[in-house]
């Protein structure tokens, strides 16, 4: 029986403390899989600071079943998976996982099988880290449950982006759907096909630090929102409608206390008030209305999604 071609695709951006480690150990994992699957690892460098990108190519040099695509600047973790899809042309399966060693490549037969049973994509399901931090376990349930409430996608709390998908659907991403503002566990439950899941507990990082800063957490979180729903516009109309209601109550009010007040001054901080209230609300909506435009820049510039640098066993 003819193997199947699987590509491992693990976006790296400053990782010398942990890469050959990472390496090693999935080596290890994908040598086993040999009388099923053809295997080759696919490392996205997204212009590291370090020694990354070094350590990457020595193990190239002595390993041709590890390919380097070196980015010329850095263009993000979504970009680098999306740029990993692009370059595993050939291959009928491909896993996505993150090379800190948090997702375990132990966990690579199970969505193997998985596949074997007919899912064209399996999810990775984070059920808790190993020490991991109360706040962004906290941020990251409200950032899904926020998303379930305002998106028509069912996006499953805590999927990470360790996943496998099949070549069918990898090729439907590089031909079909080509977005800027890339959130890829919004899209790969968006395209459908028969889907399944694994559950698994990170692990602790082994050496250097997360990369996802609060800041880019946010990005990602207003990606998803972005790329997902309209919600926050119709909120706005609705909003707008029930404080246009509220303003001619007000005014009423104002009329009224006209022609029997004479003593006008005590409405002064009413009127400071309201006139804040309002103006906080319409700058609130310029904004979310400005994050929808900012998208649509992003669209219409056509920019390409990631430059390509270097190319090492491609």
């Amino acid at each position: 029986m003819k193997r199947k071609a699987l590509t491992l695709v693990t976006p790296v951006y400053n990782e010398q403390e942990v890469i050959e480690r990472f390496y090693l150990r999935t080596r290890e994992v994908l040598r086993a899989l040999e009388g099923r699957y053809r295997t080759r690892m696919l490392f996205v460098v997204d212009r590291c600071t370090d020694d990354t990108l070094a350590i990457l190519r020595r193990v190239a040099t002595d390993d041709p079943d590890a390919q380097v695509l070196a980015l010329s600047a850095r263009f993000g973790h979504q970009m680098s998976l999306l740029a990993g899809i692009d370059a595993a042309r050939d291959a009928d399966v491909i896993i996505m996982m993150d090379s800190d060693l948090q997702h375990p490549p132990s966990l690579i037969p199970a969505l193997l099988e998985r596949y074997e049973l007919g899912d064209e994509i399996v999810h990775t399901i984070r059920k808790d880290t190993e020490g991991g931090h109360l706040i962004r376990r906290v941020l990251g349930n409200l950032f899904y449950h926020t998303l379930s409430i305002v998106s028509r996608t069912n996006i499953t709390a805590n999927a990470a982006d360790f996943r496998l998908i099949s070549g069918r659907v990898a090729k439907i991403l590089r031909h079909q759907i080509r977005e800027r503002n890339l959130f890829l566990r919004g899209i790969f439950a968006w395209i459908g096909f028969q889907q399944g899941s694994v559950n698994y507990v990170a692990a602790k990082r082994e050496g250097g630090r997360t990369k996802y800063s609060f800041g880019r957490m946010l990005n990602l979180a207003a990606a998803g929102i972005l790329s997902f729903s309209t919600k926050p516009l119709q909120l706005s109309i609705i909003v707008g409608i029930s404080l246009a209601v509220f303003g001619f109550l007000i005014g009423i009010y104002a009329v009224w206390e006209y022609f029997v007040s004479s003593d006008l001054p005590s409405g002064w901080t009413t009127l400071v008030t309201l006139l804040v209230f309002f103006s906080g609300i319409q700058l609130i909506f310029m904004g979310i209305i400005g994050i929808y435009i900012g998208g649509i820049y992003e669209e219409v510039k056509g920019r390409p999604h990631y430059i390509v640098e270097q190319r090492i066993n491609i």
